[in-house]
């Protein structure tokens, strides 16, 4: 019987590494997800900081990086002699030892060799992702100065801001700066550490950098045992606050109901009436607003609230201000009338 040739042992090693594909691609890129029959994750070969650009496939092992051209391969050793700069036998190798495979005659001092290669990748990725970690909180405190600095500088909203006519809200804590841009501020434990800043157009941005998870935009003063509101938008926190006098806190977006949920719930503990105010995303599929209050609220042991729609309101509607809205249009209506 004829030994295989180091391209069948390569080969063998590619089709046996692609069955175990979605046990090598987490180890080997720790930060990626699974996206359909694809694994994204970052280039961790050159540093890249985020995913997105690199993916490989789990049914091909193809895998590119759609940044660079010149990175590319077709399989799954290709992939690990790229990423440990070497070469695809030595790759192939460490894939059989890990795997238990035993195509290759392996000798102790091979075994401790791919050993110490995976203990030093392990020690340069855990040290980029220290890097990386602290940039990011630099980063983040940087934002945090900077709307400091925007909110010292800025005055209180005008009452008449076209946004806040439009949505038929008072201006509560908001400030304004120039060009008409409304600050939303975004705190966490009470400390401001981003704006949303919102054009006279209703146009919403967060400033760069800055953080969103689990920060809160609130509205009235808190009291041991009060009833508080969870919502998403500010506009929609507004339009509770005005409308029951119950403090509010404004998540800013569905994913985020949940963390701050959570937040307000250990912060304040369980004599907390918590309550999230949901959107009825109706006309879109799914319903992620409603998905999303119902997982906050049953996480933070809260009650759940959704906007009680007429029978003729339009489907399109989805929050508290679109329903504070509609029913003023149609009492304008009524008293043309």
């Amino acid at each position: 019987m004829m030994k295989p040739s180091p391209v069948d042992l390569i080969r063998h090693t590619a089709q046996q590494a692609l069955s175990a594909a979605e046990t090598l691609l987490p180890e080997w890129f720790p930060n990626g997800s699974r996206k359909g029959r694809e694994w994204v994750a970052a280039n961790i070969a050159r540093g890249d900081r985020q995913a997105g650009s690199f993916g490989v496939s789990l049914d091909s092992g193809r895998w590119n990086d759609f940044a660079d051209d010149s990175v590319h391969g077709g399989d799954l050793v290709s992939l690990l002699a790229y990423l440990r700069g070497c070469g695809q036998m030595d790759a192939a190798k460490e894939i059989d030892e890990r795997l238990r495979l035993g195509l290759f005659n392996l000798t102790t001092a091979d075994a401790q060799l791919f050993h110490e290669r995976r203990r030093q990748v392990d020690q340069e990725r855990e040290s980029w992702r220290l890097r990386e970690q602290q940039r990011q909180e630099d980063k983040k405190r940087d934002a945090a100065r900077h709307a400091s600095q925007l909110w010292k500088m800025a005055k209180p909203a005008y009452p008449l801001h076209t946004y806040l006519l439009a949505k038929r809200v008072h201006p509560y804590l908001l400030r304004q700066s120039g060009q008409g841009r409304l600050l939303v501020p975004l705190c966490d434990e009470g400390r401001l550490v981003n704006l949303q800043i919102i054009t006279p157009d209703g146009g919403k941005r967060f400033l760069k950098d800055g953080r969103v998870q689990g920060c809160y935009s609130p509205l009235g003063k808190l009291s041991e045992g009060c009833r508080l509101y969870v919502c998403e938008g500010w506009a929609t926190g507004a339009t509770l606050h005005q409308n029951t006098g119950s403090p509010v806190v404004c998540a800013m977006n569905a994913g985020n109901l949940k963390p701050v949920a959570l937040a307000m719930r250990e912060r304040y503990g369980a004599t907390l009436d918590l309550v999230i105010a949901g959107d009825d995303d109706r006309d879109t599929g799914g319903n992620p607003g409603k998905r999303a209050a119902n997982q906050a609220a049953r996480a933070a042991d809260a009650r759940v609230v959704f906007p009680e729609w007429p029978d003729d309101a339009p489907a399109h509607l989805s929050d508290f201000n679109d329903l504070h809205l509609w029913l003023a249009g149609q009492s304008k209506e009524s008293r043309k009338v």
